[in-house]
């Protein structure tokens, strides 16, 4: 079969887009934080500028650990939803209890990653690349990144949200 030129699945384009963007990453407390991510400390949560307005989103590897390291199944909000920064965007089962997932920014999820349905252990597995959950086209993406961690102030942003949790044990110093 032929593709036209242009006609690049998304699956790949997403692969491409994280194996390079995430190449720069802040480690905090034995946790990745990636460069070109933004996030929404409080809910455990990420996004990514995939360019045209989309935003990538995914669980952050802090939220992961604190979830008890394993997904049994991820359901997103299906493709034309509206979104709301820090309202929900779809439910989680983990170990024992099914729990609902925060959009950290507002719009209209446009793709969900249906890998999650078959291997929703993807998300533990690799949370900023092959287990993001949802692209979302960010209806107003100036307002709801004043509200989200990145750069200069995410190590102390994000360290002082990690220290609320009862997690010494597995924290590195």
């Amino acid at each position: 079969m032929r593709r036209r030129v242009g006609s690049t699945p998304a699956s790949f384009r997403h692969a491409v887009v994280s194996l390079f963007l995430c190449l720069a990453t802040m480690l905090i407390l034995g946790f990745d934080y990636p460069d070109d991510c933004y996030f929404d400390l409080e809910n455990d949560m990420w996004c990514r500028d995939l360019g045209d307005g989309r935003m990538q989103v995914g669980v952050s590897a802090f939220g992961v650990k604190i979830s008890g390291n394993y997904f049994y199944m991820c359901r997103p909000k299906s493709v034309g939803n509206e979104l709301e920064q820090g309202k929900t965007m779809g439910v989680v089962e983990l170990s024992k209890t099914v729990v609902t997932i925060k959009t950290p920014v507002s719009g209209t999820v446009v793709e969900i990653n249906e890998a999650l349905e078959d291997k929703p252990e993807l998300i533990n597995q690799d949370p900023y690349g092959k287990g993001w959950i949802s692209v979302i086209k960010a209806s107003d993406w100036e307002q709801d990144r004043a509200r989200l961690a990145h750069g200069a102030t995410l190590d102390e942003q994000a360290e002082r949200r990690m220290r609320l949790e009862p997690i010494d044990d597995w924290i590195k110093p």
